[in-house]
């Protein structure tokens, strides 16, 4: 039984309160992608997430050979460190079946070993952000990890995609939100977050090699300033 299960249900009481112990340091095994699976999904903005890991797979020769009904799994090394690379082939809003199944195929520890790769509509298009922790901010599949795992103290890395614009406004209307998160960039619009993809797969090889802290510093900043942002 892996560690993440056994602290999901409640066997880890032991190693609470032990304010001696020194604080352990996880190193990411899991790097996950959040979206939607099959063809007619690929190109959506929804799925930047896949666009990234697709990248990061195809740059160090990885392939995605396991596949089960709720991911599909490359295995290798990146940097010289052992690395799973997946992708939910279920729908974005259930991924929490996903990551629950590959928490038990790969015996992880915590969820600190796991990084999610997602878009986010509260970034410009193409923007990436990493966080050590945190919320869902609001898109669904983080939120069902989150429950699966009864944690939020899991790295995730975000892509912007930017809101719809309605009337000359940005939309929060749900009925825009999906219109806009399911449907293909035009080409303008998609060599910017192509960009971002290309950036992303650089902030996850940072991560994997120097930990997540340095790569927040060095790709939380815009790349335009050189100041730091604390953005969603």
């Amino acid at each position: 039984m892996t560690g993440i299960i056994k602290r999901i249900f409640g066997r880890h009481d032991d190693e609470e309160g032990d304010e001696s112990a020194p604080e352990r340091t996880y190193q990411i095994r899991l790097v996950f992608a959040l979206g939607n699976p099959g063809p007619d999904y690929a190109g959506n903005r929804r799925n930047v997430g896949f666009w990234v890991v697709n990248r990061l797979a195809k740059k160090h020769r990885l392939d995605f050979k396991a596949k089960t009904g709720t991911y599909a799994l490359a295995e290798g090394e990146i940097g010289g460190q052992r690395i799973a690379l997946a992708k939910t082939r279920t729908f974005n809003n259930d991924s929490g079946k996903a990551v629950w199944a590959l928490v038990k195929t790969l015996k992880l520890d915590d969820p600190r070993e796991i990084l999610i790769v997602s878009d986010h509509l509260d970034l410009p298009g193409g923007k990436v952000r990493i966080r050590r922790k945190g919320g869902g901010g609001g898109q669904k599949g983080m939120s069902d990890i989150i429950r699966v795992l009864k944690s939020e103290d899991f790295p995730r890395l975000r892509v912007g995609i930017g809101r719809p614009v309605v009337a000359g406004e940005p939309s929060w209307e749900p009925g825009d939100v999906a219109s806009w998160v399911l449907s293909d960039p035009p080409p303008e619009e998609k060599a910017v977050l192509d960009a971002g993809v290309d950036r992303a797969v650089e902030a996850v090889e940072a991560a994997l090699r120097e930990g997540v802290d340095e790569a927040m510093n060095v790709y939380n900043r815009d790349e335009a300033t050189g100041g730091s942002t604390t953005a969603e």
